[in-house]
């Protein structure tokens, strides 16, 4: 109860903090509940409101920069890649520029045994771990998220792309970081169908893309399956823990934590229109019971 009382009350003073200093509207939440609060801003804008030493564990979903008038195959069908101008490559030293800036400011906002996770693919997930590794922090896993209804190649001058890496890493060597190892050890998972009890989890994961129910209220171009974020959630994280999101998307993050209950989210977007969608995305969430 003592932890539950600590983790509402954090979460209220940092909310109260972030509109402090008669902030705009975008450092208002658009959202906000007892456990949850979505912003519309630059996530370092808002970031910068933090304390240092404050968050429990980052989920982050960069832009791949992958918006350059290619195409790709989606129901069946050729369509453009091109996401936004949020996706657009500003090259090489330019791209590098701002991962590393929000990558610092998260780091200055983790808890010392706080963990960060971050998605990407081969566009973008190297420099990223480049720079976890410049700004020290402590690598602990390289996630294969495998996609077994992947769409195809058209181009048929490469291997398909069937996978995403996600990169886990700790703010602080020598801190003891939040792992439920049990849980993951033990837990059941729809696709492990053949999965022996008692072994341990690998780093290959095979999880299908958002099903349509994840997409009712419409969809996010990058949008991640809530079976991949509730396992990041239940494995990295426990009740009473702040989880942030600084490219909230479509709000599986905030999702995944609401249902596996106890946590606290907060998550940031520079699009309206996705933090609308998340928005609906949780209301409909709300009054289910949590998942246990």
């Amino acid at each position: 109860m003592e932890n539950e009382r600590t983790a509402n009350s954090n979460f209220e003073n940092l909310v109260e903090s972030i509109a402090q200093d008669g902030a705009q509207p975008s450092l208002r939440p658009r959202l906000k509940t007892d456990d949850v609060a979505l912003y519309v801003g630059d996530c370092l804008e808002v970031m910068s409101r933090f304390p240092d030493n404050y968050v429990d564990m980052i989920f982050a979903d960069p832009p791949y920069n992958l918006s350059n008038d290619g195409v790709t195959c989606h129901a069946g069908r050729m369509v453009k890649v091109n996401k936004g101008d949020w996706d657009k490559s500003q090259g090489f030293d330019e791209d590098l520029k701002f991962h590393e800036a929000w990558i610092s400011a998260c780091r200055r906002i983790l808890k010392p045994e706080g963990t960060i996770w971050i998605s990407g693919t081969n566009h973008s997930i190297y420099q990223c771990g480049s720079l976890l590794q410049k700004l020290n922090f402590h690598i602990l896993n390289d996630i294969a998220w495998f996609k077994p209804n992947a769409a195809p190649n058209l181009a048929c001058t490469t291997f398909a792309h069937s996978h995403e890496t996600l990169l886990w890493a700790r703010k602080e060597k020598k801190a003891r970081h939040i792992f439920n190892y049990e849980q993951m050890k033990n837990g059941s998972f729809s696709e492990d169908k053949m999965k022996v009890p008692e072994k341990q989890m690998r780093s290959v994961w095979s999880i299908p893309t958002p099903a349509p129910d994840e997409k009712i209220f419409g969809k996010h171009p990058t949008q991640k399956p809530l079976a991949l974020l509730t396992r990041i959630v239940l494995s990295s994280s426990r009740e009473g823990s702040l989880i942030l999101d600084p490219f909230n998307g479509g709000g599986t993050t905030g999702i995944a934590a609401k249902m596996v209950g106890g946590r606290k989210y907060i998550g940031i977007d520079i699009s309206a229109e996705f933090i609308n969608l998340s928005v609906k995305r949780y209301n409909k969430i709300s009054s289910q019971p949590v998942l246990l």
